[in-house]
């Protein structure tokens, strides 16, 4: 159970209240203008979205996280080379598709903050192919079981996720409904239980 500003003592009611405001957060960030203002592809922006969407959740929101954290087996980078590791992503060409993907791959390995990695980094990834490409994802045709699959197998294998995302580009960047499918709650939130995370 995570702590929490809003003083919520049940898993199931926090990840509820979690989803609405978060969702009604995310709708903001679009609509506002406020991502055209980040430097895209740059930590420092995905820190800003995580900030603005939980915020008002967590105490750690856009905040670096000090605990080493797993999903199942797979370890995310430990805590004592985060920082660097943030630095060399801050680093990483972002010109190309691929490029964009195996920044994006590497950002999930880092995977930043406690909580909330995922729909932060959904947002972060699609300012970086609006910005190089004109294009986004239509996370409505990519097969969630596929997608945490290939996410997982990414760091030895990045020709899976490559794929799955291709696939899935469209044109229609200014589309709302089609950018809140990469926040759905349910999109994630059951994959994500597939993995039991834990606190090292």
């Amino acid at each position: 159970m995570l702590e929490n500003r809003l003083n919520i003592t049940s898993s199931p009611e926090l990840a509820k209240a979690e989803e609405k405001i978060s969702k009604k957060k995310a709708i903001e960030l679009f609509e506002t203008g406020f991502l055209d203002a980040l430097p895209v592809g740059r930590f420092e922006a995905l820190q800003a979205i995580h900030q603005y969407l939980f915020g008002d959740i967590y105490d750690f929101a856009g905040k670096v996280r000090t605990e080493n954290i797993a999903k199942g087996s797979f370890r995310f980078a430990p805590v004592m080379y985060l920082h660097a590791a943030l630095q060399n992503i801050d680093a990483m060409s972002q010109s190309t598709f691929d490029e964009i993907i195996e920044k994006y791959v590497e950002m999930n390995i880092a995977h930043p903050f406690r909580e909330g990695n995922g729909r932060s980094t959904r947002i972060w990834l699609d300012c970086m192919l609006k910005q190089q490409l004109g294009m986004v994802v239509d996370w409505s045709l990519v097969d969630k079981e596929d997608y945490l699959l290939a996410m997982e197998r990414s760091p030895v294998r990045d020709i899976e996720i490559k794929h799955i995302l291709k696939a899935a580009l469209t044109d229609k960047i200014h589309d709302r409904e089609l950018y809140m499918k990469g926040i759905d709650h349910s999109y994630y939130y059951e994959g994500y239980q597939a993995f039991l995370t834990e606190q090292l």
